[in-house]
């Protein structure tokens, strides 16, 4: 659609959105004002509009009207939420910085606004001071202090065979308990979770204080230990995250066992390998998942699976929908060898800070999924971002529909509790309205979501109505985000910013992302993450100077906190540096994915650089896919798997490119092959899986060493708006 510049529309403009005479005439009348006193095309222009004209209740029409129309002439990455120095100076960071901004950069620090980047460069080149600052801030306790913050060489080794040093060595800790003990950041009284199941929403939400969730962790942590497991063992859980999932979580952790976190969506074989990759000895689960009319087994599915010992929670009441396997507990079985220590406190199994608290998995290009140790140090991770990049603090009520299978799920209950804010779960489908309401009424401040969410929201209107007021920022994280798409989100809170965040299972967290103290353009990230240092390599594989434009794949500099140090089924070295480039002495650690760093610095994501594709905010290699589909017909030859950028943007749309052994197809074998791939997929993969379109090729195209070159076959059906044919 063609949009005016703001001088050019007229009161017709506006009436023919839908708005009355009077409303067209006001709203103009104000446009006018602004652009007299702002220009017609400034930060400052929208600024003013999005504070004075736009409400979440206009038509996004409008919307798009006066955005497309301010930023008509602006180029690439204009504003579309801009920091206002009085709420700077009261985030995390912009507090931090007015105390010690000059002990940090000295005559150089002017505000935190003006010196948020060069206090990022100062994060990456002062490791030590920066952690050591930021762990104070967030009350961390360590049952032993660490030696130092970091030892980057350790002895005996060189830098390049232990390229990430070791960070807080001699250390020892029980990061649960940081999430439960009184500090300054909390009380006992502090509300810890609020919640509410599907088809309640009309009641009231729920709320646990920090001392409620405490002694449920107490309890959990008893029974754990009553079965007599060694200390870390592996302990898995397949559930949706609610109440029960995160206390179960968190006494795992306490009681100095390991999590292993499984995906509630994954298939029985899914669900198998990772048992058996991580020597799982007991996995909690629960009988039904129960979403809308919908009740999908789940307990089944672990059973199939031949998981070792299950504890199983009833999803209604305190019966079951079938009988369990003997040996199998129900969870009231479970607490009840600990009934009698309810109320007493479980002292924290404090470990080393490499010791492992939690293994999940990142699927790799083999076609077996990566399973990835969190150790202690990792939860620290993911809390620190959330208090320097989505700014959580106290008082905070932080939503961020996911679960404990993927990373998110361990990030939220670390960024939430560990800085003493509250983490609202909604028990149900965060696709309709229901959730919508949940978040007006538990007044979440912080609210994380992912692009295909939004996308939902959007299309059925399921905001409608709902006060979205009490939100600050919204968070973004697993799919390339729209433009338009996020537009409309930050239109329902009254254009509070969107954080983009974007990191790895391996990471603990972010990479790159954004900042309240920084202007936020939309689908775009702001600044490397804190102590995150990026690169872009070029064709030749070499890092292009780091203030200049370009696009390649992504490399970041070694020197992580929290970012993983080994796997447990494949070797981490290999898999993260060998075949890097060296970059001052040290070298850069692979991510995989392809970014662009723009003009005005600004960064943008372009999808993966090797064969693992990302669907629905999951990782998925086209291995794993490729072999599925080859066996779904005969007529089939080879496929390949490729996930593809639709034209406007957005997250990738899975394609699957076909050869056949007799080439005669038509668009009806094409349509059923889909169908036939879908059922494959959704059944043996993931049910949320979706082939959105197959193409028939007479070839695949290869490397002289005969391997898939599937980047090529990205961008020609890219570039070809992903005909039926290339």
């Amino acid at each position: 659609m063609a949009y005016k510049s703001l001088p050019s529309i007229t009161v017709s403009d506006i009436e023919s959105l839908g708005i009355s005479t009077d409303s067209a005439s006001a709203f103009l009348r104000r446009l006018e004002q602004i652009i007299a006193a702002h220009g017609p095309s400034s930060p400052a222009t929208w600024h003013n509009i999005i504070n004075s004209i736009l409400t979440p209740d206009l038509p996004f029409s409008f919307h798009q009207m006066l955005y497309y129309g301010c930023y008509l002439h602006f180029g690439p990455d204009p504003p579309a939420w801009i920091p206002e120095p009085e709420s700077a100076l009261s985030t995390n960071v912009g507090q931090l910085l007015e105390r010690r901004g000059r002990e940090f950069l000295g005559s150089a620090y002017k505000d935190p606004i003006s010196s948020f980047s060069d206090f990022q460069k100062f994060s990456v080149s002062n490791p030590e001071v920066f952690w050591k600052t930021v762990l104070d801030e967030m009350n961390i306790s360590f049952s032993t202090p660490p030696e130092c913050i970091l030892r980057e060489n350790l002895p005996g080794e060189s830098s390049l065979s232990h390229p990430g040093g070791q960070w807080l060595p001699g250390a020892s800790i029980n990061p649960a308990r940081n999430c439960l003990d009184e500090n300054g950041k909390r009380s006992l009284n502090d509300t810890a979770i609020i919640w509410r199941d599907e088809h309640h929403d009309d009641l009231p939400v729920q709320r646990m204080t920090f001392k409620e969730l405490r002694e449920e962790v107490w309890l959990v942590a008893y029974a754990l230990e009553a079965l007599g497991l060694e200390k870390g063992s592996a302990i898995a859980i397949d559930m949706p995250m609610h109440v029960k999932s995160v206390v179960i979580y968190l006494a795992i952790v306490l009681a100095g066992y390991v999590v292993v976190s499984i995906a509630d969506s994954f298939a029985a074989g899914e669900i198998s390998s990772r048992l058996n990759i991580s020597n799982v000895k007991v996995i909690f689960t629960q009988d039904l998942i129960v979403r809308g009319d919908k009740s999908i087994p789940l307990y089944s599915r672990v059973v199939d699976a031949k998981a070792p010992l299950a504890v199983v929670i009833p999803t209604r009441g305190s019966e079951f929908s079938m009988e369990l396997r003997n040996g199998d507990l129900s969870w009231l079985d479970f607490l009840d060898r600990a009934n009698s220590l309810r109320g007493k406190e479980f002292v924290a199994v404090e470990q080393p800070v490499e010791a492992f608290t939690n293994i999940l998995f990142s699927s790799g290009t083999t076609g077996e999924p990566k399973a990835i140790p969190w150790t202690n140090i990792t939860p620290l991770k993911a809390a620190a971002d959330a208090w320097c990049h989505l700014d959580i603090r106290k008082g905070d009520i932080v939503s961020w529909p996911t679960n404990l299978g993927w990373m998110m799920g361990p990030w939220l209950v670390y960024a939430s509790l560990i800085n003493g804010a509250s983490m609202a779960l909604y028990n149900g489908s965060p696709l309709g309205s229901g959730f919508a309401k949940f978040v007006q009424d538990a007044k979440v401040t912080m609210l994380g979501v992912i692009p295909s969410i939004v996308r939902s929201w959007k299309s059925a209107n399921s905001t409608s109505g709902y006060d979205w007021s009490a939100i600050r920022c919204f968070g973004s994280t697993g799919e390339a985000s729209n433009v338009d798409e996020y537009l409309w989100l930050m239109g329902r809170a009254h254009y509070k910013p969107v954080i983009e965040y974007c990191g790895g299972t391996e990471i603990g967290g972010g990479f790159v992302t954004g900042s309240l103290l920084q202007p936020q353009s939309l689908a775009a990230f702001s600044t490397p993450a804190m102590c995150c240092s990026l690169f872009i390599l070029d064709e030749e594989g070499h890092p292009i100077p780091q203030d200049v434009p370009g696009m390649g794949e992504l490399a970041l500099g070694s020197i992580m906190f929290g970012a993983s140090i080994t796997l447990l089924n494949a070797d981490h070295y290999g898999v993260y540096f060998k075949g890097m480039p060296v970059y001052n002495g040290k070298v850069l650690r692979r991510h995989g994915d392809v970014f662009e760093r723009t003009a005005k610095g600004y960064y943008h994501a372009h999808g993966r650089a090797d064969d693992t594709m990302n669907l629905g905010g999951i990782k998925v290699s086209s291995v794993e896919i490729e072999r599925l589909c080859n066996g779904v017909d005969s007529s089939i030859l080879e496929t390949a798997a490729i996930g593809v950028p639709p034209s406007g943007g957005g997250p990738e749309q899975l394609v699957v490119a076909v050869v056949f052994k007799n080439p005669s197809t038509t668009t009806q074998d094409l349509n059923r092959l889909r169908i036939s791939f879908n059922s494959a997929l959704q059944k043996k993969l993931n049910p949320l899986f979706r082939v959105s379109q197959v193409v028939s090729l007479p070839s695949l195209p290869r490397t002289a060493s005969n391997k898939v070159m599937r980047r090529v076959l990205r961008q020609q059906l890219s570039e070809n708006n992903q005909s039926s044919k290339i």
